[in-house]
This record gives C-alpha cells, sequence and structure tokens, in this order.
C-alpha cells in the first residue's frame, strides 16, 4: 500500500505533568464549547511546525495527533498564506486532502479554517471547524473561530512542548525532504501525493541542484512500491561499452572470466528505476531501454531468454530533450514513454521566497552532523541569500552553509561571512557587461522598458512579498530580513497601497 503523507502518533499523555494535564483540560473545554456554539460536528486546532512544514492535531475529539505535510490540505494552505477558507463541499475544492478523512474514518461536507497567530503576529496553527449541522459556516462562526485561535495561542506552546515528543515521532514524510513552501514546491508534493497509489513513468526536468532525485524519491516511497528496491544509475558515468550489460544484465561465461549478473532493470524489479541524466544517453542504449519500457522483459547480453520484469521507471534530466529531439539525439518514441506524467523542478532563483527556509534547514542539519553549536543568519547574511543567483542551485547553497559553518567561530553569520560571488550584487539573467553603442540609440532605448528607479521599486516590491510571505505576515521579521525598520516596511506598504 502506498505510505501516506499522514502521520497518527498516540497521545503521550501519561508523560506530562499536572499542570499541563490541566492546561489541555481547560483547552479541550473551549474546543467544545466552541464546536457547540458553532453547531458544528468537529473542532479541532493544529500547530504548524514551520522549519519542518508540518501539521500536529494537537487538539481534537480523536484525542490523538495526526501529523501531515502543512503544503497539503486546506489547513495547510492557511498555515502557510494566513488566509481564512470557508467551503462549502470539501469534495469539491481543490486543496481538500481527503487522507485524512481516511485515517479518522470520517466524511467532511462543510469546512472552516482560520489562521492562529501569537502575539507577534507569526501563523503558529489552524483552527478548524467542520459539518455545521445547518447550512454553511457564516463569517460570524470565522470571528467566533478567530477567538478560539486569539484565546488558546498562549497556552498552546506550552501545551505543545510537553505533548510532543519529536526525538520519538515517526521517521520522515516521503515528502519532508523537499524542502520549500512556494506554490512551484507546494505544486510537486500535491502532485506526488495525487499519482501515490500509481505507477505510472515520470520524467523529472530541472537544472543541475534542483532536487530531482529527492522528487523520485518521494515518488517511490509514497507509492505502493515503498518496500521495494530503489535503483538509482547515473546515466552519464555509464560507459558506452558497457551501457547494455549495465541495464540489462549479462550470462556467465560470455567472455573469459566474466560472472552472470543482473542488470539495473532485474535489480529493481518489483520497485523503482531512476534514470537520472537519461539526456546522456547514447542512441543505441535509448533503444535497448525503449524495448524494456515497450515488453517489460529484459535478455541479458549473452541470452536469448526474456526475464519479465515489473520496474516503475523514473527518468531526469537537466537538458531540454524537445530540442535534443530536433537535434536527433533523443529518441522522440522514448520521450512519450517517459513522460507520461511530467514534473519541472524550479532553480533556486524562481523562488527565492523557498530560500530562507531552505538554508535553515541545511545550516541546522549541518551544524548537528558536525558537531557544532547551533548558529543563525543575521537579516543581512539572509537578504544576501535570497539576492543570489545560485547557479548551482540548492547543492550550491548546501556547500556554502557546510564552509560557513566550519569558518565561522561566532554563532551569527553576518554578510561579510558570505563568499563574494555571493554577497556582491548579481548579474541579471540575459543582460550583459557590454556597454551599450553609440551608434545604436534607437535600439538601445527601445530595449529599456523601465527607467532605473522603476526597475529598482519593482524589485524591492518583490522581495517585500517574498519576506512576507516567508514570515507568514509578520511584519517585524520581514522587516528584519529586508534590513530596514518595521515603520520604513509599514511605510512602504502604505504607499504600495496593500496595507
Amino acid at each position: 500500500m502506498a505510505e501516506q503523507l499522514t502521520r497518527t502518533v498516540v497521545n503521550p499523555r501519561d508523560r506530562v505533568d499536572t499542570p499541563t494535564q490541566e492546561l489541555a483540560t481547560m483547552l479541550n473545554q473551549r474546543i467544545l464549547e466552541t464546536k457547540d456554539r458553532l453547531a458544528a460536528d468537529r473542532v479541532s486546532i493544529f500547530f504548524f511546525d514551520r522549519d519542518k512544514c508540518e501539521l500536529w492535531s494537537v487538539l481534537s475529539q480523536e484525542q490523538k495527533i495526526m501529523r501531515l505535510d502543512a503544503r497539503l490540505g486546506i489547513a495547510g494552505h492557511v498555515a502557510m498564506t494566513g488566509e481564512t477558507v470557508n467551503v462549502a463541499n470539501a469534495y469539491e475544492h481543490p486543496l481538500f486532502y481527503t487522507n485524512v478523512d481516511v485515517e479518522i474514518g470520517y466524511r467532511t461536507e462543510t469546512l472552516l479554517a482560520v489562521p492562529l497567530k501569537n502575539p507577534e503576529g507569526t501563523i503558529i496553527g489552524v483552527g478548524e471547524a467542520v459539518n455545521k449541522a445547518r447550512g454553511l459556516f457564516t463569517n460570524e462562526d470565522a470571528g467566533v473561530l478567530q477567538r478560539l485561535a486569539e484565546e488558546v495561542s498562549g497556552g498552546l506552546a506550552e501545551f505543545v512542548r510537553q505533548m510532543i515528543d519529536y526525538p520519538s515521532s515517526p521517521d520522515h514524510f516521503p515528502t519532508q525532504r523537499i524542502v520549500g513552501m512556494s506554490h512551484r514546491i507546494e505544486a510537486i508534493i500535491r502532485l506526488i501525493d495525487q499519482i501515490r497509489n500509481c505507477s505510472v513513468d515520470v520524467l523529472i526536468q530541472g537544472e543541475s541542484g534542483t532536487g530531482k532525485e529527492l522528487v523520485a524519491r518521494a515518488l517511490h516511497e509514497s507509492s505502493p512500491r515503498a518496500g521495494k528496491p530503489f535503483i538509482a544509475v547515473n546515466c552519464a558515468a555509464l560507459a558506452d561499452d558497457l551501457m547494455e550489460s549495465e541495464l540489462l544484465g549479462i550470462e556467465g561465461n560470455v567472455a573469459t572470466g566474466v560472472k552472470a549478473r543482473p542488470g539495473h532493470f532485474e535489480s529493481a524489479n518489483g520497485g523503482t528505476l531512476f534514470l537520472d541524466e537519461i539526456g546522456d544517453l547514447v542512441l543505441p542504449a535509448q533503444a535497448k531501454i525503449l524495448r524494456v519500457l515497450q515488453e517489460r522483459e529484459v535478455v541479458r547480453v549473452g541470452s536469448s531468454k526474456p526475464i519479465p520484469i515489473d520496474v516503475r521507471v523514473l527518468a531526469a534530466t537537466n537538458k531540454d530533450l524537445e530540442s535534443a529531439i530536433k537535434e536527433r539525439n533523443f529518441r522522440e518514441d522514448l520521450y512519450y514513454r517517459l513522460k507520461v506524467i511530467s514534473i519541472q523542478t524550479p532553480p533556486l532563483r524562481e523562488v527565492p521566497e523557498d530560500i530562507p527556509q531552505m538554508a535553515n534547514h541545511f545550516l541546522a542539519k549541518h551544524c548537528r552532523l558536525l558537531k557544532q553549536e547551533p548558529k543563525e543568519f543575521a537579516p543581512n547574511a539572509m537578504q544576501a541569500l535570497m539576492r543570489s543567483h545560485w547557479k548551482g542551485n540548492s547543492r550550491q547553497l548546501e556547500n556554502e552553509i557546510k564552509r560557513l559553518i566550519a569558518s565561522v567561530r561566532g554563532k551569527i553569520i553576518l554578510e561579510e561571512h558570505l563568499e563574494p560571488s555571493i554577497r556582491l550584487p548579481q548579474p541579471v539573467p540575459g543582460v550583459t557587461d557590454a556597454a551599450p553603442s553609440a551608434e545604436s540609440p534607437k535600439e538601445t532605448q527601445s530595449a529599456i522598458t523601465q527607467t532605473l528607479p522603476e526597475a529598482v521599486e519593482a524589485l524591492e516590491r518583490r522581495m517585500t512579498e517574498h519576506a512576507l510571505r516567508v514570515c507568514a505576515g509578520n511584519k517585524q521579521k520581514a522587516a528584519q530580513m529586508l534590513g530596514v525598520s518595521r515603520q520604513g516596511l509599514i511605510k512602504k506598504l502604505k504607499r504600495w497601497g496593500t496595507v
């Protein structure tokens, strides 16, 4: 069975102290009172773990803690955006995540979800009411649920610290290694969940360092093949003269001293074969793979006996295969055979709002692995990271952070600690350093679509929007990230008409 992107954790009530038990009783009583006032069948409070990108249903009638990937479902959308969502028919809503109903044996129809914020304005959870007795939830109901959220926010943090034992919680979700909460990453997580129960072949395209193998592993681990082999093959590293035997296997005694061995397709039988950098395969090897995909059997080198296989193929490339097809370097029939489902992993420069979460993830991970004291980024350093072009994407970012952990003695990483190529202004893609020609003023003038102040303001607005999104609307934290005062940020927002 496919591995769900939810986890159930038995509520460890026997391990909490008496004050926390009393707090839990009080919080649950407030939930029951709100449930009656809303005439709802259920009311729940979810805790939002931003670093792990998880939601925990810490207060609910199930009396158990349920974890889920926050990039799935309506509650996750509310946690990441701060928007209130009122749904008339849950199963017709594109964001509704049906697995929670499956997990608890329930049927959600109407649903109301509101963000839960701490006194600083940071989103720390979600209040949710489902299945109103008559009709739909109203704006007045949203106000009641919001007041509950405000009342419990003070005690929720302490309650969560006592009730959730992170070290003893289950293993990662299949998708948890994919870090980021941008719309592009969220769409990939949702697609992985949508196709988790089927074994269609998938083509993953994206630049080097954008996490193509992480996506492939998540596809495998969330599928019915999760307990079977995951074989990863770098096609660019396969020697042309050994390509066939590596992929299809070889019989013994084909040549002196050669022993029979299975190929990668056989080794992955029942599971998943990940063909990385498939765009680097030579045409004869492409023909062999196409035949295997069509026939679902392999014939080892030196044999004429076909061996049936049951393998899901996930392929990845950083090349433009459609251009390669036009240049006759890649088979069109293989391309469409592989591209049953297509996933495009975005480069970091297109999702700068994901950089703070990714940078902090790598920082915590490698401080722990290298046994260094925890460090953190100063606002100006984080702002520089968000500005950088990151040609090597997440791989380059991770390597830079490992260097910083090894070289920075203090707890705070400043902008001056970053590599010069990262902290200095980055070139705009497609713009050369050549001076405009004095001989073609008309061409130069037509190429400039914005004045310099307009371009600067456009960049300023984009960075501000990213910072506010990353900080869940918290203006104080967004201001620190941007290196401006909170009042200065508010003035800019007022000038742009966004506050």
